[in-house]
């Protein structure tokens, strides 16, 4: 079996995988789906892929209920591919959803097909730091790995200003992957749980269950979430567990598109 960590490998899995018939393949974040009938791009192909919506809605929430100012900042690697938006828009929905009047600022740092935007770490703190000084106190990022830029703005915001703001990170938790430094202003992360997917892929493939096709991720299995690491969201945790239990049962649905 074969796994490609990312949606950039899935062109070449799907003609590896027609090569290849009997290797099984999988990729992470590609539905692996022919966009003209729906079907898998050949019998021997994943694809492994998560509702960042989801998870973005309870880090949404999460900053909208410790937000002093009203105001929050999204920082998306890159745009507009049909990924990166269901950050922005979960999040936000999220946001809004606590607060119906809060303010959030979104901005991308590179449009499609450029996807320098995972990369320009300078960019993301030039962009952070003019939205904290637009009054935002906490940063959402789903931008790969310019997402240390936000952690870099994040701390030297709050030492010159001696107000605190905050960073929330992204896909792993990033409390414990940016380092010490910047644990003091990393208020949670929005966690996407591709350990939970590659174990179930694994062991499918172990047991002779592999099956084609697209798998999706969600709240409902652990697909995503937040981390709680530094103890920041204590005493909100029973309010986003509550809106956590209101989207698996479909109460709420959230939205894949930004408004």
């Amino acid at each position: 079996m074969v796994i490609a960590v990312g949606f950039l490998f899935a062109g070449d899995a799907a003609a590896a995988a027609a090569a290849n018939p009997d290797t099984n393949f999988a990729v992470i974040d590609d539905a692996m789906l022919d966009f003209g009938t729906g079907e898998p791009v050949a019998p021997n192909a994943a694809g492994l892929v998560f509702a960042e919506e989801q998870g973005s809605f309870l880090v949404g929430a999460a900053a909208a209920l410790k937000s002093e100012t009203g105001k929050l900042g999204f920082i998306g690697g890159v745009c507009c591919f049909g990924l990166i938006e269901k950050f922005e828009a979960g999040f936000t929905a999220g946001a809004q959803t606590v607060n119906p009047d809060i303010t959030v600022i979104a901005q991308y740092i590179t449009q499609a097909p450029d996807f320098d935007g995972f990369f320009a770490a300078d960019r993301a703190q030039e962009i952070a730091l003019t939205m904290y000084d637009q009054g935002a106190d906490i940063i959402y990022h789903a931008a790969g790995g310019s997402g240390a830029g936000l952690f870099e703005a994040a701390k030297s915001q709050s030492e010159s200003s001696g107000s605190q703001v905050w960073a929330i990170g992204v896909d792993s938790d990033q409390y414990y992957t940016a380092g010490p430094d910047f644990q003091p202003y990393i208020l949670t992360s929005m966690l996407k749980r591709v350990d939970v997917s590659v174990l179930e892929i694994a062991t499918a493939q172990a047991e002779g269950t592999f099956t084609a096709g697209n798998t999706v991720y969600d709240l409902a299995v652990d697909g995503v979430g937040y981390s709680t690491s530094g103890d920041y969201l204590a005493d909100i945790v029973d309010q986003l567990d509550a809106f956590k239990a209101e989207i698996i049962a479909g109460a709420i649905v959230v939205p894949t598109a930004p408004a």
